[in-house]
């Protein structure tokens, strides 16, 4: 069924552009013709998902595979979602705008422990049922998440999946779409496809298995694997460069990944432990892919990902080629948090340059001693090294994070953090005249599944009180902000993230409670009250106590554990001293069934050495340290040799030469009237940038394209009518022009019209005079066609129409609309009585305030005729410019 969109995507809704579904990259398969249809949701709203790598990679490599085609859908915002239930209308996938209902497999990314609210959120939205024993023997879509924490710990959220795809999809993706494809071929039963998925190496398919008694998972069926391989793929750049949306993203720029997996053996993280063993992506391809995906993209900057950049041996050279091979573009370079004891000059200038980045690096700790206990591996030589560096190279504000709550801690080691930030800007102080100002984040430490430290615990109140020791350290500190993760989410993460099957009800009960991922941040109170609720009701408030209160001994019999959540718990020195290792190893965990492929009695090793304050080295560049990972399923370290450095050519210097000027006569149709203005002029930069048309650029810190939109067209009008200015550095043919920027822009902006002006011509921004319209409007009641040129007649006859404006200032004045009005007349062969009438109408576009809108004939129409006047829809058919029509 095709959803009618149009109805739903309108200029009320917020941000409309991003439902659309034809931004550059989307892929449009045949629907009819494909054999297995799929629709990957990043359940988040769109500026997140679009953005989101994993997403955009899985998403091209499904549409890359024969008789296979992948849809995407995000979650709607609030204001689309109550549209959507108040019309009755099923979510739908952006692409095809198909009910996602008439896909066979449904896929959802889970990356953080509380998304699985907005994922039931968005199975509501598609009228789906929650859970797979609702949707056995049904012809609904299969339903699976992927991602993090569905590879960590399935089980809290084992009843909402028909199966979970453990690890790296690259592979194992299409591998699941041949084995749906021959069970569609054979007619097998829902229940028999999902037995032949259960085979497949990563794919773990709940209903199987059972939780027993002690908390372990064990296969109810003797024709399933007893673990479930987590499975792992090579990176493969290529796939990356794909969508290139209208509205700005959370990473609005072309991601490349150049390394995954991380040896370095960080205790507390747990992507660390779960993308073993390392594998770099040869430098040749990074820079290959990022020189190509800036081409088709248009973007103007770009990223290289890691879980640590800096252990991408080849980074300096691989960021300098790429600078010096773009060097006559205006792009830039973000990177993610870095090893700060890798941070040096070579790093600086491919991060640094005409807009200088951000920094960010990432202590943890502000004491040696804690830097040792998670295995850091940082010094405080090269901490500060890496800071000195960075002042050096020019900046000025450096962003740190650090945790608290981590084993081991004391009050000194929570002091250190103001310590440490107190020294580093000391012993910087001579190397600028600029203040050092750092921006601090401070998180509480959540254990996590599949890492040493999953079996610890730290009690809210010691998080609040260690967070009250901060404050009063930090006090008075200028330059220095200091932000501060509230404590009820860390305890929600710690309890869902390392809970059982006993959960989904909690996570159902939270979600009907209205305990969203947005409710976070908009109303945290809200969303805590959603979760405490729905953990009382399910009878399991005793088990929260135990997170909240904190404590070690996770082996201790229920009731005992009920007791002691009730009653005064143990001091810290005394719970680390009650640490029963051998216990802790034999110890079922809802996570035991799933082979990551660390050992885990090498985690119980890992965190007495830990708690000795002894170090790992990173098994990437020293020895090995027998986690396990290493073998033929998981496979082994790749660590490419580095190639040389390249000479560096520099910074970009923008060409500000004035060779040409062209005027350029375009349209805004169909669905680009839901684009918005600054969305626009974004698309013109990137579009200039993909026809590799020799722009000219402004001068300053921050040097942009000369591309001037002449008047700023309302949300949702469309027009045949707008102007832009292009400004280029050398000439070019109009022709090559034309047909370069034509074939860079969508189909519903054309061109009509190109014509080369004097250099010194004004800017049509700056000799706007009058701008003609179409408008379509309607009242409650029917007038004749004869009524209603009676009250144009009168707004033609009338001296003064007065209106209350209020300026951005927020100053009010009185205008008299009238008199910026030219010509208004009826365009209508209905004779007959009606409520709808087109209007066209002739106005001031000047910008000096008296810009004349179809909200302001409206204004007009209801002061003569006492009416309420609606607008249906609004044209611009031509600007005109004082003395020079354009049309």
């Amino acid at each position: 069924m095709l959803i009618e969109s149009s109805t739903l995507i309108t200029p009320e809704i917020f941000k409309p552009a991003r439902y659309l579904g034809n931004e550059l990259g989307a892929k449009h398969k045949d629907f009819d013709t494909a054999k297995v249809r799929w629709v990957l949701t990043y359940p988040e709203v769109y500026e997140v998902g679009a953005s989101n790598l994993g997403h955009v990679i899985l998403y091209n490599i499904i549409n890359a595979q024969p008789r296979q085609m992948c849809d995407r859908a995000y979650l709607p915002a609030p204001d689309l979602a109550m549209k959507m239930r108040e019309t009755k209308t099923p979510l739908f996938a952006l692409e095809t705008k198909r009910d996602v209902k008439e896909y066979d497999i449904l896929g959802f990314s889970l990356s953080y422990e509380l998304g699985a609210t907005n994922i039931l959120e968005m199975l509501s939205l598609a009228h789906i049922p929650l859970t797979w024993q609702e949707r056995k023997d049904t012809d609904y879509p299969l339903i699976f998440a992927g991602g993090q924490t569905a590879t960590s710990n399935p089980e809290p959220y084992a009843d909402f999946f028909d199966f979970v795809a453990l690890g790296d999809g690259e592979e194992l993706l299409p591998e699941i779409g041949l084995v749906i494809e021959e069970g569609k071929r054979d007619g097998l039963t829902r229940t028999e496809l999902l037995l032949d998925l259960a085979q497949v190496p990563g794919v773990y398919v709940p209903q199987f298995y059972d939780m027993l008694e002690d908390g372990s998972v064990k296969p109810n069926r003797p024709d399933v694997p007893e673990k479930i391989l987590r499975r792992v793929a090579t990176p493969i750049p290529a796939y990356s460069i794909g969508l290139v949306p209208y509205v700005q993203t959370v990473h609005d720029r072309l991601t490349i990944e150049i390394r995954r997996g991380c040896t370095r053996g960080c205790r507390f993280c747990q992507p660390g432990m779960l993308t073993r063993p390392a594998r770099d992506v040869e430098p040749e391809e990074v820079v290959n892919s990022i020189v190509e995906g800036m081409k088709q993209t248009g973007f103007n900057e770009f990223s290289l990902l890691s879980l640590s950049c800096s252990d991408y041996l080849s980074l300096p050279a691989v960021g300098i080629e790429i600078k010096n091979r773009l060097h006559d573009e205006n792009i830039s370079l973000s990177l993610p948090s870095q090893r700060v004891d890798r941070f040096d000059e070579n790093i600086a200038n491919i991060v640094g340059g005409t807009r200088k980045g951000g920094l960010t690096f990432a202590p943890e700790a502000g004491t040696q001693r804690m830097r040792d206990i998670v295995n850091k591996g940082l010094t405080n030589e090269e901490l500060l090294r890496g800071i000195q560096t960075a002042v050096r190279e020019g900046w000025n504000q450096v962003k740190l994070y650090f945790m608290i709550g981590l084993p081991g801690e004391t009050d000194e080691d929570v002091i250190g953090i103001v310590e440490t930030v107190k020294w580093l800007r000391q012993e910087c102080r001579h190397l600028s005249k600029r203040r050092l100002d750092f921006n601090i984040t401070i998180s509480n430490f959540t254990p996590k599944p599949h890492t040493p430290f999953q079996w610890h615990s730290v009690s809210t109140s010691e998080f609040m009180r260690k967070r009250n020791i901060l404050k009063d350290e930090f006090y008075g500190m200028r330059g220095v902000k200091v932000n501060y993760t509230d404590v009820r989410i860390s305890a929600i993460e710690d309890f869902v993230g390392r809970g059982d099957r006993r959960l989904a009800p909690v996570v159902k009960r939270a979600w009907e409670l209205g305990a969203g991922m947005d409710s976070w941040w908009e109303n945290i109170d809200k969303a805590y009250k959603a979760w405490q609720t729905a953990i009382d009701e399910a009878g399991l408030t005793w088990k929260y106590r135990l997170v909240e209160n904190g404590e070690w001994n996770l082996f201790e019999k229920a009731e005992d554990r009920r007791q002691t959540a009730e009653g005064d718990i143990l001091d810290y020195e005394q719970q680390l001293s009650t640490i029963n290792y051998e216990l802790l190893a034999n110890k079922p965990l809802p996570w035991d069934h799933l082979d990551t492929g660390i050992d885990k009695q090498w985690l119980v090793e890992d965190l007495e050495r830990a708690l000795q304050e002894a170090t790992v080295p990173d098994c990437a560049f020293d020895g090995c340290s027998s986690c396990g990972v290493c073998s033929p399923d998981f496979g082994h370290n790749i660590v490419v040799t580095p190639p040389p450095i390249p000479e560096y050519l520099g910074e970009f210097k923008p060409n500000q030469e004035k060779a040409q000027k062209l005027r350029v006569w375009f349209g805004k149709q169909g669905d680009m009237a839901l684009v918005s203005h600054l969305d626009l002029v974004r698309l013109f930069d990137r579009a200039i940038r993909r026809a590799r048309i020799p722009i000219s650029y402004t001068g300053g810190f921050h040097p942009g394209p000369k591309i001037s939109i002449a008047l700023a067209l309302s949300l949702g009008m469309t027009s045949n009518g707008e102007i832009v200015d292009f400004e280029n550095h050398t000439r070019m043919d109009i022709a090559e022009f034309t047909e370069k920027l034509r074939a860079s822009l969508p189909a519903e902006i054309p061109i009509f019209k190109v014509e080369e002006l004097p250099v010194k011509f004004p800017k049509a921004t700056q000799i706007l005079d009058k701008a003609e319209y179409f408008i379509t409007i309607s009242t409650d009641n029917k007038y004749s066609l004869s009524q209603w040129q009676n009250w144009l007649t009168d707004i033609e006859k009338s001296s003064e129409i007065l209106m209350k404006k209020t300026a951005k200032t927020g100053k009010k004045k009185i205008v008299n609309l009238r008199e910026n009005l030219d010509k208004i007349s009826l365009i209508n062969d209905n004779f007959e009585e009606s409520d709808q009438v087109k209007i066209n109408y002739v106005g001031s576009a000047k910008n000096d305030g008296s810009l004349l809108t179809p909200e302001h004939i409206c204004y007009m129409l209801e002061q003569v005729s006492n009416e309420k006047i609606n607008l249906i829809k609004a044209h611009r058919e031509k600007i005109i410019l004082a003395d020079h029509i354009t049309q």
